[in-house]
């Protein structure tokens, strides 16, 4: 059982106010709180060993490249990759799922198709959508019911031997739909595809075991994980990253470079042109270390706990519906009170200290699928307090009076 109290305090924002409000901090979707062990480890980096990385023989450039590739090892541990040259540094999410797409430009050809879900963040929509205007492949979408579930016989359909990639999240950003991922891997290997998971909304919740689900590829962010900005990672399998080509050209990817020809280097450098976000990549192990020391099954437990609160206590409220009613879901609600706008509500209870996501949270065909404009999303961390829930179910009795 968690200490909430406790953990609480770890997080210096959480004892702030917003508005003369204390903070209720709803938001984990969108980005997670710091703690201060990460905090400190950032202004550590740049206090005493801030260097380049790889490419100097000085003292302060091998202790940043020996806590890099430290981080890097806590990492591969954290998901279970099999090697650590599995494990890329990336900018985030968004990055990693361009590096994917951008190899497969060289592989796919005209009528190849690529399947992606109609619950996606545009970061897994948008980037398909390019590779299949330069390649001439198709885009096909899984499609979903009215409880945000991804139909599995639908899914079956859609593959063939023109299946190239499945592309798909593992917990949808805007519903909290936890996917049955680990049947979709093993479905599209046997039609012959590869498959990415984006597991940037899952990573918070759960560990992902890459070699027990067999993904080829894995993406996520650090800022979701209590780790900092513009950092993520992109595990993929070996034979696959040994397979694709270079995204980008220039620094440490090089193995030699002459003006008629350049080779490369081996993995994971090929993946990592130019100076990295050094602070990140080390601090996201920092982050990671965290989480492990909280316990992700301690995580899971106070997060269903909020979730089966949070709905009750919402459903209280005359006029409300969620969307997102998923049998296997995280702690993500999604809702919207007939006939008032969901920014209306989110303006009005920011003022009252209360921090949530309004809009089509970078997933609108989903909203499209509901035909609404948007929702209000309530999305709750392991430092989140059912005492919290009642504020914010209080303040949207409020502000639905004023709107009403």
């Amino acid at each position: 059982m968690l200490d909430v109290n406790k953990i609480r305090a770890d997080f210096p924002i959480l004892s702030q106010k917003v508005n003369g409000k204390a903070l209720v901090y709803f938001d984990n979707g969108a980005t997670s709180q710091k703690p201060q062990v990460v905090i400190d480890a950032i202004s550590k980096y740049y206090q005493e060993i801030n260097a380049n990385i790889h490419r100097g023989v000085h003292t302060l450039s091998q202790l940043a490249t020996d806590a890099y590739e430290i981080s890097r090892g806590k990492l591969q541990n954290h998901i279970n990759a099999k090697f650590p040259h599995e494990v890329l540094f990336t900018s985030g999410t968004t990055h990693g799922i361009n590096l994917v797409a951008n190899g497969f430009a060289s592989i796919l050809k005209p009528g190849d198709e690529i399947l992606v879900s109609a619950m996606e963040h545009h970061s897994n929509i948008v980037p398909w959508q390019m590779l299949c205007e330069k390649t001439g492949a198709i885009l096909r979408v899984i499609p979903m019911n009215l409880d945000g579930e991804l139909i599995m016989s639908e899914y079956d359909k859609l593959l063939s031997d023109k299946t190239k990639i499945v592309t798909v999240n593992h917990i949808s950003n805007a519903l909290g739909t936890v996917n049955p991922i680990k049947y979709m891997i093993d479905k599209a290997h046997e039609a012959g595809a590869a498959i990415l998971i984006d597991g940037a909304q899952a990573v918070p919740h759960l560990k992902p075991d890459v070699q027990e689900l067999n993904c080829d590829f894995y993406v996520f962010s650090g800022h979701k994980i209590c780790g900092p900005t513009g950092v993520g990672i992109l595990y993929g399998k070996e034979a696959w990253l040994n397979k694709l080509p270079p995204y980008q050209g220039g620094g440490e990817m090089i193995k030699e470079v002459t003006f008629e020809k350049t080779t490369y280097a081996e993995l994971p450098h090929k993946f990592e042109a130019g100076t990295p976000n050094i602070a990140g990549g080390i601090v996201l192990g920092t982050a990671v270390d965290y989480m492990n020391e909280v316990g992700f099954d301690n995580i899971q437990q106070q997060e269903l706990e909020l979730l089966e609160y949070g709905t009750k206590r919402l459903l209280e409220i005359e006029g409300l519906k969620i969307f997102g009613t998923a049998t296997a879901k995280t702690s993500v609600i999604s809702f919207n009170i007939e006939g008032i706008h969901p920014y209306d509500i989110g303006t009005i209870i920011d003022k009252l200290g209360i921090a949530v996501r309004t809009g089509h949270h970078c997933a609108q065909p989903i909203m499209d699928f509901f035909n609404i404009p948007g929702t209000i999303r309530a999305s709750f961390a392991f430092y989140n307090t059912t005492k919290e829930i009642d504020v914010m179910v209080e303040a949207i009795k409020k502000a639905k009076v004023m709107l009403s």
